[in-house]
């Protein structure tokens, strides 16, 4: 009877951690991180977009600086490219929501694996984006802050994989950094803008977190 009871205890706690886990995500995601520069002269553009689970980074391609373009695929017709980061076992098997699995899902949480950006091109502006309207200053942060995300070979060039894009507009290129459940897709978009001196939130693993700040 006692050991019954003891399983039952520590069956309870494990229950508890992502309870835990989730009350204080909201918190954090609810802090806000004021933007640095107080009445900015905002001239250029960029967008968040969501699937609803994972957060990505539109910028048009005029507002790419020449190095972050250096060695991604896109075509003349390409006026925006998306920026996204993630898990690479994730990512490459899990293509869909349908596909997801405990195993994927387990092993992109718990365990230390490498990363990808997924980057996908636009001929034109989605309806769903959320336009964030930014300073050249944080423009260039921001850049340099995708630019330091892409992991290059010993010439210095990003590594893409070959025929692993989901459909005929997007490629995935190695990333430095692991995923887990203190550091998501949408944390690294979150402190994409939190270095760039955006409002962002304090700490947030999920896409409404960052969102709700510029709705």
């Amino acid at each position: 009877m006692k050991i019954a009871k003891r399983i039952i205890k520590w069956i309870l706690y494990f229950l508890l951690i992502p309870v835990f886990y989730v009350i204080v995500s909201l918190i954090l995601s609810s802090i806000s991180v004021n933007r640095k520069v107080k009445n900015p002269v905002s001239e250029k553009s960029i967008y968040l977009s969501t699937n609803g689970v994972h957060l990505n980074v539109v910028i048009p391609k005029d507002n790419i600086d020449s190095l972050l373009l250096l060695g991604l695929k896109r075509e003349p017709s390409n006026r925006y490219l998306s920026f996204g980061w993630g898990d690479e076992n994730f990512y490459i098997n899990t293509p869909t929501w349908g596909d997801l699995t405990f195993g994927n899902a387990f092993k992109a949480v718990f365990l230390k694996s490498s990363t990808l950006l997924h980057v996908t091109r636009y001929n034109s502006k989605h309806p769903d984006w959320i336009e964030i309207k930014i300073t050249e200053n944080e423009l260039k942060k921001l850049n340099t802050y995708l630019q330091n995300t892409f992991k290059t070979n010993e010439n210095g060039t990003k590594i893409i994989l070959e025929n692993q894009g989901y459909t005929a507009i997007d490629d995935f290129y190695k990333a430095k950094g692991s995923y887990s459940c203190f550091k998501t897709c949408n944390s690294w978009v979150n402190s994409g803008f939190k270095e760039s001196g955006l409002k962002s939130c304090l700490w947030t693993p999920f896409d409404f977190g960052l969102m709700n700040k510029y709705k």
